[in-house]
């Protein structure tokens, strides 16, 4: 996991950057590599290639990312990404792969309401991709509101925007 943190950091190489992702992301479907990964800073590392221009590494990424949310201790750490990870899905293709992995990725990280506060801007964006997206995005977007929904605090800002 070290080697492959590393890898990372040292290629530009998008192949090998996406089949790095690919190993982490596999490897963190266990508890005691999620544990490994965060304490080899490889949050902080992953979560760096979400701004990645390539849409294959920036998708691996948040994939990645996802099966580390399944964390507590990880979630204190991506949720320095999530105000990212919603750029991301705003601005990613609509019903593409990136935006997918972000949504799924929102969607691990509002299941408790610890970090709603940062999803508020992006609750527009939410509510256009449940009108526009296919079947798979609306129902990744319906779990996300329906995760900011059971939030009584959100719910004035779930309300607010022009729909």
């Amino acid at each position: 996991l070290q080697k492959l943190i590393h890898l990372l950091q040292a290629t530009d190489d998008p192949l090998i950057q996406e089949q790095a992702l690919i190993t982490l992301s596999n490897s963190a479907a266990f508890s005691v590599n999620q544990d490994i990964i965060r304490n080899l800073d490889g949050l902080s590392v992953i979560g760096g290639m979400v701004s990645n221009c390539v849409p294959k590494v920036k998708e691996k990424a948040l994939n990645a990312l996802n099966n580390l949310s399944m964390n507590v201790k990880n979630q204190e750490e991506i949720q320095v990404f999530i105000t990212q990870v919603c750029r991301t899905v705003e601005s990613a293709p609509l019903n593409s792969d990136v935006q997918l992995a972000g949504l799924r990725l929102l969607t691990n990280m509002s299941v408790t309401s610890d970090y709603h506060q940062k999803m508020i801007n992006s609750i527009p964006c939410f509510l256009h991709l449940l009108s526009e997206g296919t079947e798979r995005t609306q129902i990744q977007v319906l779990k996300v509101l329906v995760n900011l929904s059971a939030n009584p605090a959100m719910t004035r800002h779930l309300l607010r925007p022009q729909v």
